[in-house]
């Protein structure tokens, strides 16, 4: 009997557990969505920086206020690709948008090296990032920048 009121009073005490579920990041299947988008992109590799005081927090007691998008003002410093690799300059004005689904939030590291696609909007680009990732990849190894370069030169991106 002792059991038995231990077995329900743990069934009980464990309320439902949430949890996100995302397809690990990949650069050639943020290649292919870029590249197959409407919109226009660039994919730039540089250092990312903003104040890290607007990164959007959840209030777990009212999680349903969580803002699905904040746009943070951003500037990257780098390099844009080109058929000869990340070799175009490229410093600009940016707007981060991080995005969030339900109480999962995208997060940001000022001053940390991104592959990011951006897009071309008309009033200026944009690096959208989610909890999953998005459309960057905070300090990319050289590998991934390798394998964005082969997608861009011969337009075959093998995931």
């Amino acid at each position: 009997m002792i059991r038995a009121a231990l077995a329900c009073a743990l069934c009980l005490a464990a309320g439902p557990g949430l949890a996100l579920s995302c397809m690990a990041p990949d650069v050639a299947r943020t290649y292919a969505r870029a590249a197959n988008a409407e919109a226009r992109y660039v994919v730039v590799r540089g250092r990312l920086d903003f104040d890290a005081a607007q990164l959007p927090e959840t209030d777990w007691q009212n999680q349903q206020a969580t803002p699905p998008h904040t746009a943070i003002k951003a500037r990257i410093t780098g390099w844009a690709l080109s058929k000869s690799g990340f070799d175009r300059r490229f410093e600009r004005k940016i707007m981060l948008d991080l995005q969030c689904f339900g109480p999962w939030c995208a997060s940001a590291v000022p001053g940390t090296d991104y592959l990011g696609f951006l897009e071309q909007r008309p009033d200026g680009y944009v690096l959208a990032l989610d909890p999953c990732g998005g459309m960057g990849f905070a300090t990319p190894t050289q590998e991934m920048l390798d394998r964005v370069k082969t997608c861009f030169q011969t337009g075959v991106c093998a995931q």
